[in-house]
């Protein structure tokens, strides 16, 4: 049995109906959902758009990684997601990031750490998105990151406030 961090977000209408579902989905299928955040509300990061909503799950799974991001991948396009419409959109403004209806990262799982083409954990960017790590240190402030050595709540004091 394995501990995995998610991250479940949005910010297209209804969101926080799917976050629930998401939930709910994630509990039948990858693993008990043991703990989780609050839902935080933040501004878009790395383009203009809705504010998202994001909320931390801890999950404990028999699922590997890698059938882990398959199955919150197929969860994803079950509650609307659709990548291809995601890459027009980013084609069409150049921007990096699009508006999404659900979206479920694997943040950690154990101190594994994972280096594929297809999946990164930890979450390469997570120590750098306060919409990442203020639910994180809700929940898990003194977890220590498997690769950076520091702890979520240092990570967090590092920000700078413009990152806030």
């Amino acid at each position: 049995m394995a501990r995995a961090v998610l991250i479940t977000g949005g910010n297209i209408a209804g969101v926080k109906e799917r976050m629930h579902r998401a939930q709910e989905l994630i509990n039948n299928r990858a693993g008990v959902v043991m703990r989780c955040s609050h839902r935080y509300e933040s501004k878009s990061w790395g383009f203009e758009a809705a504010p998202f909503s994001n909320q931390i799950l801890v999950v404990d799974t028999d699922l590997s990684p890698e059938e882990l991001l398959q199955t919150v991948q197929t969860i994803e396009v079950e509650l609307g997601r659709d990548r291809a419409a995601e890459q027009a959109e980013k084609a069409a403004t150049g921007a990096a990031y699009s508006s999404r209806p659900i979206d479920i990262d694997i943040l950690f799982y154990d101190d594994c750490v994972v280096d594929t083409p297809d999946l990164k954990i930890p979450h390469p960017l997570l120590h750098v998105r306060d919409f990442v790590l203020a639910p994180l240190c809700e929940i898990m402030r003194d977890y220590r990151h498997p690769v950076l050595g520091k702890t979520i709540g240092e990570l967090r004091e590092e920000l700078g406030e413009e990152q806030k």
